[in-house]
């Protein structure tokens, strides 16, 4: 169940309200503040790639193969959908897969992020925040390059 949830750490990050443009979703972080990905606009869809990962992300992605999480893209071809909400595919690197993603902004700084496995029979949803400020600073500087 733990490796599921990394699946939320990709998908919370890239969800756009209707009005913002990719290039201005910033940084986002899910509940325990583990994992920190970087939203923005990639040519025709919005992606999403690890700025920030603890020791405990950054080992269970080294015991899936990974050299490091920070640098993977996690989000994919994420596009708005016609309520509003974004969809896309997530990467899970400690499954080694690709899912459906989807993204609902409950305000500007809120997003609940949802992925789904088995047709929707198993679903998990997370609320992420945007950061800003300081914590979105120490990131910034960090080479997107996967």
């Amino acid at each position: 169940m733990r490796k599921f949830i990394a699946v939320f750490a990709a998908l919370a990050a890239l969800f756009t309200v209707s009005s913002v443009q990719a290039a201005d979703l910033g940084v986002w972080t899910g509940p325990k503040d583990n994992v920190r990905v970087a939203i923005r606009d990639c040519g025709t869809s919005t992606c999403g790639t690890v700025v920030y990962a603890s020791p405990k992300a950054e080992a269970d992605a080294r015991k899936s193969g990974l050299t490091t999480l920070v640098g993977q893209q996690l989000l994919r071809d994420f596009e708005p959908t016609k309520n509003g909400a974004m969809r896309g595919k997530v990467f899970v690197p400690t499954l080694k897969v690709t899912l459906v993603g989807t993204a609902e902004f409950i305000d500007a700084r809120t997003m609940k992020a949802k992925g789904c496995v088995l047709g929707g029979l198993i679903c998990k949803a997370q609320v992420w925040k945007r950061i800003d400020g300081a914590q979105q600073a120490r990131v910034e500087n960090i080479s997107y390059a996967p």
